[in-house]
């Protein structure tokens, strides 16, 4: 049997949370791998010492942040970044008319570089600190509509080159599962109105300073540590940001 350390307990926080703890660490440490089942009740329920109540509450916080997919008659499994899962998780762009669809992603280049101020403080590192950037370019219905201009910590993705990002045939956060074993598990984006600067209007083919929707993104794994700062710039004269209710169905 695992012990549980009771310091939660002791400072008046229920039990499950600290079962939620262990099961965190344990897919962190690459225990159960994403895709994979996670051992039955029963036998999680002996290795914690815990009972089927306090198991479940656990597990259910961690369904609930899309960690862990319940497949009812099948069991409980790691998430992993399926295109379906980012479409409807992360991919909040659609048309102003017609329906969601998948973009298509055009690689334009990938550089290693030093963070800036701004960046590093997004990331949690330091200034100056290597990182990996990668500007792509998404189309929608055959019209360019996104610009992607992505920041990654070296010391996750310092292996990283231009052709795994450019010949993936798989989103860029299964790569990073599947190649780097970094688990994208939620993220925070903020929202503001910028107009297109030289570089992004040529990329787009529009005129410099054309209004634009500028989305940050930060991705985080497990203990929260920021893996990837995303900035999206997207033509708003077409398109438009849509999180409803598609987007909380991820792993149904």
């Amino acid at each position: 049997m695992e012990t549980l350390f009771r310091s939660d307990v002791a400072l008046g926080l229920p039990l499950y949370r600290e079962v939620k703890h262990k099961l965190m660490e344990a897919l962190r440490d690459g225990e159960w791998k994403p895709g994979e089942t996670i051992p039955a009740e029963k036998r999680l329920c002996e290795r914690f010492g815990v009972s089927v109540g306090t198991l479940r509450k656990a597990v259910d916080e961690l369904t609930a942040e899309n960690i862990l997919i319940r497949h009812q008659g099948r069991g409980t499994f790691v998430a992993s970044h399926s295109q379906d899962r980012y479409m409807f998780g992360f991919f909040h762009i659609c048309p102003k008319v017609g329906h969601k669809e998948y973009p298509t992603v055009e690689f334009i280049s990938l550089e290693k570089e030093k963070a800036d101020g701004d960046s590093a403080r997004r990331l949690g590192i330091g200034k100056g600190t290597r990182v990996v950037r990668i500007i792509n370019r998404l189309s929608l219905g055959g019209k360019a509509a996104i610009i992607d201009d992505i920041l990654l910590p070296e010391r996750y993705f310092g292996g990283m080159t231009a052709d795994q990002v450019r010949e993936r045939h798989t989103t860029l956060y299964q790569l990073y599962q599947d190649e780097f074993g970094v688990a994208v598990l939620r993220t925070e984006e903020r929202l503001e109105a910028c107009g297109a600067n030289e570089q992004i209007a040529g990329l787009l083919g529009i005129d410099e300073g054309t209004p634009l929707l500028h989305i940050v993104r930060r991705a985080m794994t497990f203990r929260d540590e920021v893996v990837e700062l995303r900035h999206s710039y997207v033509i708003t004269s077409d398109y438009e940001y849509y999180a409803g209710e598609e987007a909380m169905r991820v792993g149904e």
